[in-house]
């Protein structure tokens, strides 16, 4: 199934929700919809799910333009960030629960059910109510509750938001190898830029109800299309100063590098460089980043390794690559 936005816009009395989107999801693809709260990811999986009707503009699957279909006629399933289970309904009854209504056959909703509930890991658990499941098993029962349908596709709107981090972990690992075993194409909304990049094959980047970007993780990362993409993405994000500063550049940029790429000299002195002092040291195990204060009163977050050495007042001095600097537009912000 391919999925298709063609100048979507959503407006809320005089707010845009979304403007005039042009998004396409190919067939099979795990595509994320990445962006702060209020950005309009949750309103273009609404629009797609049909409980939302759209402003203006189109959608389209696999060329059918469907939109003025009604939820039931349009073959796809929808986790919710609130997984929304039947209280009083056990977990076999909570999976189950669309088909009965559909009044398919008992045996063959029994089957799928079961089938469903031995990919998840939820063969002991069928007989269990939602009280009486970890979130992690209640966000699985949600999961296969969308899959036992077959739909065509999957959309989901930040359905890990209430695990704790671990649960949060285990529980994208176990959506992204079950995309792979299906096959069926996904749209996973998330506002969390670290699971967008580990989860999504590409990633679409939204900001006041527009497109930023879209691409593979390493492309929006490496070559970040505008200011609002650079610093939103990578934690910590990319440093961005005013050109002219001590990253270079001219007056009317401004000049963007990412932690990572900024070098602590072994020569404490060198000619392309500049001296920093060090703020503030962040210890995270597997690396640790330091916030320096440059001469002119500039802020950097700089990346290191593990069990760094240097400790907060140290002197410093530093160097960037020029081919790891990101230009910018001082007034539109978009990429030069």
């Amino acid at each position: 199934m391919t999925i298709r936005f063609e100048r979507v816009s959503k407006f809320f009395g005089d707010v845009a929700a979304l403007d005039e989107l042009d998004l396409s999801v190919s067939d099979g693809e795990l595509l994320v919809l990445v962006g702060p709260s209020g950005c309009g990811k949750s309103t273009a999986l609404r629009v797609l799910a049909g409980l939302e009707q759209p402003t203006s503009g189109r959608v389209l699957v696999s060329d059918r333009d469907i939109t003025s279909l009604p939820p039931h006629r349009r073959d796809v399933a929808m986790v919710f960030q609130d997984l929304a289970l039947y209280p009083h309904m056990t977990s076999r009854q909570n999976i189950g629960f669309g088909p009965r209504i559909r009044r398919e056959p008992a045996d063959e909703v029994r089957r799928r059910t079961e089938e469903v509930a031995r990919q998840l890991g939820l063969d002991g658990l069928l007989d269990r109510y939602p009280d009486q499941l970890s979130g992690g098993q209640q966000q699985r029962v949600a999961l296969a509750r969308a899959m036992v349908r077959a739909p065509q596709a999957y959309l989901m709107d930040e359905p890990l938001s209430d695990l704790d981090v671990q649960l949060r972990l285990r529980a994208r690992t176990e959506i992204v190898e079950l995309h792979r075993s299906i096959g069926a194409t996904t749209i996973y909304v998330t506002h969390d830029q670290a699971e967008a990049m580990t989860m999504g094959d590409r990633i679409a980047v939204l900001a006041s109800g527009r497109l930023q970007q879209v691409g593979t993780p390493a492309q929006v990362y490496d070559e970040p299309a505008n200011r609002f993409v650079a610093g939103f993405l990578g934690s910590p994000p990319m440093n961005l100063v005013p050109g002219g500063g001590v990253l270079g550049g001219e007056p009317d940029t401004v000049v963007g590098v990412r932690p990572e790429d900024i070098s602590i000299a072994a020569d404490r002195f060198p000619a392309d460089g500049f001296r920093a002092e060090v703020a503030l040291v962040e210890s995270l195990g597997s690396e640790t980043v330091l916030s320096v204060r440059c001469e002119d009163g500039t802020r950097l977050a700089v990346r290191t390794g593990p069990r760094s050495p240097y400790r907060a007042n140290a002197t410093i001095a530093l160097s960037v690559d020029p081919g790891r600097r990101h230009i910018f537009d001082r007034d539109s912000g978009m990429r030069r």
